[in-house]
């Protein structure tokens, strides 16, 4: 039972005119902020979702981010392989040219200086770097630069010119996520952009005998194989063969070596992870020793580099050997050529690729925001009308009590 008081009016009016304060303040914080929901329980099962869209959307956006830094870098690359794929077509027609025989020694050395020119600016092309100031062509060992020379005297050469280009990178690969658990990993190493011919490795030591001694990891073209101890060279083979890489492993049917060759124009990079197994095998010397310039001295190597089929022709070209420039050496420079189109290919698959991540991350950054928009935000329309409404009332509620309360103390003085 309620018991009418004085007071009972007073306390009604202020506690209704406290709610009305509550609900026009939540009105002006909602107007203000332009969201519906300002604290979880307007709205449990909204705010839910709210959250996780909000948080779906922040990841997309990374993703569509990630995809644009990678374009930009594929374009970057893709450039520079362009550039020296048009330097490498000069470099042929200079070939064909000292190759037909009908220019003197003078001529050709003169060549030479135009050949020698164009191999310094493709070796400034290989160890071109970013807008980051990273390394474009080392792999992943991005502070390094790509390749480093080695100055030499040459034969017909009048001062020291580039005798060999050696790779100073890795062939680890850039991996971008682009949504959910998927990657885009691009290869730029340097040692396989910038090679001529499919490597081969011959080893003169049998290994028709050869047993694991205990378990162990080799790497082979950047792929890891476990061996178990008791494996024996056809299971090694085998392995190889069978791990993804790049390469073809075979035994020898003359030394019964572990014959490598690799399945298109790259360096091979081998490495023994756990054990000796490379080691003991006289395809590589000892741990202490890095890839790719690890390889053991009994081993005969076939295959070079791009840089190494210009150098041939330079000195072919200053020594007046034009047979060699119409055999091995041109033969070389093809091979470059169709290297670099080949990669420069899959350059282009890789941005086009990597465009449309892009594009559908960015329709779905859209999609998601429309739903964020749906769960959270604020009819202005009708947030305005309540807030009048409630103005309204207020207002209505202040002059009611006003009235309540117009006697004073001098109505009972009269």
């Amino acid at each position: 039972m309620t018991r009418v008081s004085t007071g009972m009016m007073n306390n009604d009016l202020q506690g209704s005119l406290r709610l009305q304060e509550s609900r026009l303040s939540r009105a002006n914080n909602q107007l203000s902020s332009q969201q519906r929901i300002q604290s979880l329980r307007d709205d449990p099962l909204a705010a839910g979702h709210l959250v996780r869209y909000q948080s779906y959307l922040g990841r997309v956006q990374t993703f569509e981010k990630n995809a644009q830094v990678l374009t930009d870098r594929l374009a970057l690359t893709e450039g520079y392989m362009d550039q020296s794929l048009e330097i490498m077509h000069r470099i042929r027609e200079l070939a064909i040219t000292g190759a037909n025989g009908t220019y003197t020694p003078e001529d050709m050395q003169n060549m030479a200086v135009e050949v020698d020119e164009l191999l310094k600016e493709l070796v400034q092309n290989a160890n071109a770097t970013g807008p980051d100031g990273n390394s474009l062509f080392a792999g992943t060992r991005t502070n390094r630069t790509a390749f480093d020379i080695e100055m030499a005297t040459v034969a017909g050469a009048s001062e020291p010119k580039i005798a060999a280009v050696r790779y100073n990178g890795n062939v680890a690969g850039n991996k971008v996520e682009v949504d959910e658990n998927a990657y885009l990993e691009t290869f730029s190493a340097g040692n396989r952009v910038f090679w001529s011919q499919p490597q081969e490795l011959y080893s003169s030591r049998d290994a028709s005998a050869f047993r694991v001694p205990a378990d162990g990891v080799i790497s082979v073209d950047g792929h890891e194989i476990r061996l178990n101890a008791g494996d024996n060279v056809y299971a090694i083979v085998a392995k190889i063969n069978d791990s993804g890489a790049a390469v073809k492993a075979s035994i020898d049917p003359v030394t019964f070596g572990l014959n490598l060759q690799t399945t298109d124009s790259r360096q091979l990079w081998l490495q023994d992870l756990s054990g000796t197994v490379l080691n003991d095998l006289g395809l590589i010397k000892d741990a202490s020793q890095q890839p790719p310039y690890n390889l053991g001295d009994s081993v005969r190597v076939s295959g070079g580099s791009l840089f190494d089929s210009v150098i041939a022709l330079r000195d072919a070209l200053l020594t007046g050997d034009q047979e060699a420039i119409g055999g091995r050496v041109l033969g070389g420079i093809d091979g470059s050529v169709s290297n670099l189109v080949a990669r420069i290919a899959q350059s282009g698959s890789e941005y086009e690729r990597a465009m449309q991540n892009v594009s559908r991350n960015s329709l779905t950054a859209l999609n998601v925001t429309s739903m964020i928009s749906r769960e959270g935000d604020l009819d202005f329309t009708k947030a305005v009308t309540d807030m009048k409404m409630m103005e309204y009332v207020q207002q209505a509620t202040l002059s009611n009590a006003a009235k309540l309360y117009s006697s004073t103390l001098l109505n009972y003085l009269r």
